[in-house]
């Protein structure tokens, strides 16, 4: 059997984590009839992924001995069946079988006692086992598009304290008991498209429930049903708020002793109630101060907007971009701008898989000259000013940058680097590198290694331009970009509540007040200008943000269109 050169890189360099995708490796599954077994042997793993493989259709028993894995992804194949021995995978928090062909999950799953999301969405599921509920550091559910019938008893448990988020959209589930208000910290519910005939009232307990959507269902109560398609959720909470008080009145009716004890006792549970509520109206009152706001100008609002045009040879390299402009971004202020460079490198440390996903780029908008072309180049062909760089070719900036990398090793005496020279791997095989290019012809961007000196941003900057790429798909830079403008929005905030002085990094910080201070607003909005992508014909690709951007699990966010 051959061997496969990514595990063997990662074995020498030690690494911990490895994504195997693509065509590539699906037709090496299919040659060795599975995932080949010297994957199991890299016991330091702490994050596998093995994804868009229609060949994989089991996982070996030898899993097991990846001990150390914390994230295990392995959507998009044709999994047919699940090992029971991921219960020994105590480190696991990650679980992602989403896109398989799975009928049933292993009851060992209720064993990973660090697990905090679950994704087994778009499989064949009849049912979940029971005892989820002793996975008490679930915070994220998601079963969507399965034919499960209905939930666990024991789903509903106070021990689950942490789960926040339970989607369970288009399924079969035809009953949702009351139970669900013991979930002390759910604020996201989604049984879209089920079978439901009723949603109990006890679901307005739920105190910091913040978005549910159970269209789709067939109601018996009508007034609900046109509700739940069309009203907030605030709305539809208080309407089974009264629901519930006219069961309570009912069951309190029945005269004789009932006018002593029962309602006496319908008394205090509705003082309860009370209290409960107020308890919950302080709470919203707080995250309301808590919210953080933006603004997005559509496209036609501006007509010195910018767009990019997207050529076809980056189908090959790296296709997916997606772009914006921002404004009202707080750079100037004591360390506000390395605050933002600290949260863009995080981003590309975690949600980005250290740029193996997708890459952020930020430009000045006052130094980008569009319109803008996204293509590729040849190595020899691509010249740019690297950050903090004299102008060179990519071949050149390739060639010191391993020259770098290997005197690092020999200082640090270790075989980890930092900086740019720890994504150099993410070209190798590459014989066109893609690219930016401003409308004079120079690059701006060459992602995932670098962006240019000219459009580099400074604490004077009032504008940003914004660009993500990645080679996975188009949902991939939008949810990256998603992130991006929420932590751009609570570091704003941040900024304008906490005033400071001259920054610590040596940079001017720009104009001052006659008092000294450094300018500031409190006023932290961020302006959100949509940019277009088109094709070399002109047609649209993508625009972002859409109103389907900025939506997913921001709930602290308000977007005003």
């Amino acid at each position: 059997m051959e061997k496969w050169p990514e595990i063997e890189k990662a074995a020498t360099e030690k690494r911990r984590e490895l994504v195997l995708q693509g065509p590539g490796v699906d037709q090496r599954i299919s040659r060795d009839g599975g995932l080949t077994s010297s994957v199991y042997s890299l016991t330091l793993l702490n994050y596998l992924e093995v994804s868009q493989c229609p060949s994989l259709t089991h996982i070996h028993a030898d899993i097991q001995q990846l001990s150390s894995l914390q994230s295990l992804i392995l959507c998009r194949n044709k999994l047919a069946s699940f090992p029971g021995v991921v219960g020994r995978l105590t480190s696991l928090k990650v679980l992602d079988l989403s896109v398989n062909n799975l009928e049933v999950l292993p009851v060992e799953i209720t064993q990973l006692k660090e697990l905090n999301t679950l994704n087994v969405s778009c499989n064949r599921l009849e049912m979940l086992p029971d005892g989820l509920n002793q996975c008490s550091k679930l915070s994220t559910i998601n079963i969507s598009r399965n034919k499960i019938t209905r939930f666990p008893t024991d789903l509903f448990s106070e021990r689950l304290d942490l789960l926040s988020t339970l989607v369970a959209s288009d399924n079969s589930i035809q009953e949702l008991g009351g139970e669900v208000c013991k979930l002390p910290a759910l604020k996201v519910l989604d049984l879209s498209n089920n079978q439901l005939r009723e949603i109990p009232p006890d679901l307005s307990n739920c105190l910091k429930l913040k978005e549910i959507n159970f269209k789709g269902n067939k109601l018996s109560d009508k007034r609900l049903e046109k509700m739940v398609n069309g009203c907030q959720t605030k709305s539809i909470l208080d309407y089974l708020r009264g629901k519930g008080r006219e069961r309570l009145a009912q069951d309190g009716g029945g005269g004789g002793d009932g006018d002593g004890g029962g309602r006496g006792a319908d008394k205090k549970k509705r003082q309860q109630q009370q209290r409960k509520k107020k308890a919950a109206d302080e709470q919203e009152e707080v995250e309301e101060l808590d919210k953080m706001l933006v603004r997005v100008l559509h496209v036609s609002e501006a007509p010195t907007a910018i767009t990019v045009k997207v050529s076809a040879d980056v189908k090959e390299v790296r296709p997916y971009l997606v772009c914006c402009v921002v404004r009202g971004m707080k750079l100037k202020p004591g360390n506000s701008l390395k605050r933002f460079l600290m949260a863009q490198t995080k981003l590309h440390d975690d949600l980005c898989g250290k740029r193996t996903i997708a890459t952020i780029a930020t430009h000045d908008v006052q130094l980008v000259k569009s319109p803008l072309v996204y293509e590729v180049k040849a190595p020899s062909q691509l010249k740019i000013v690297p950050l903090g760089r004299r102008e060179m070719t990519a071949i050149e900036l390739i060639r010191l940058l391993h020259l770098e990398a290997q005197e690092l090793r020999k200082q640090k005496k270790r075989q980890n680097v930092t900086g740019l020279h720890k994504y150099l791997q993410l070209l190798e095989g590459k014989s066109m590198y893609p690219c930016l290019v401003d409308t004079d012809g120079h690059v701006i961007s060459f992602p995932p290694i670098t962006n240019s000196e000219k459009t580099k941003i400074k604490k004077t900057t009032t504008e940003l331009f914004l660009e993500v790429t990645s080679a996975e798909s188009l949902q991939t830079c939008k949810d990256v970009m998603d992130a991006l403008i929420v932590k751009m929005a609570e570091l704003n905030k941040f900024t304008a509540e906490h005033r400071e002085e001259a920054g610590s990094d040596g940079e001017d910080n720009g104009p001052t007040e006659p008092d000294g201070t450094t300018e500031t607003s409190d006023n932290s909005q961020l302006i959100i200008q949509q940019v277009r992508t088109v094709d070399q014909d002109g047609n649209l690709k993508v625009v972002y943000p859409s109103k389907t951007d900025l939506i997913k699990g921001i709930s602290n966010l308000t977007v005003i269109w």
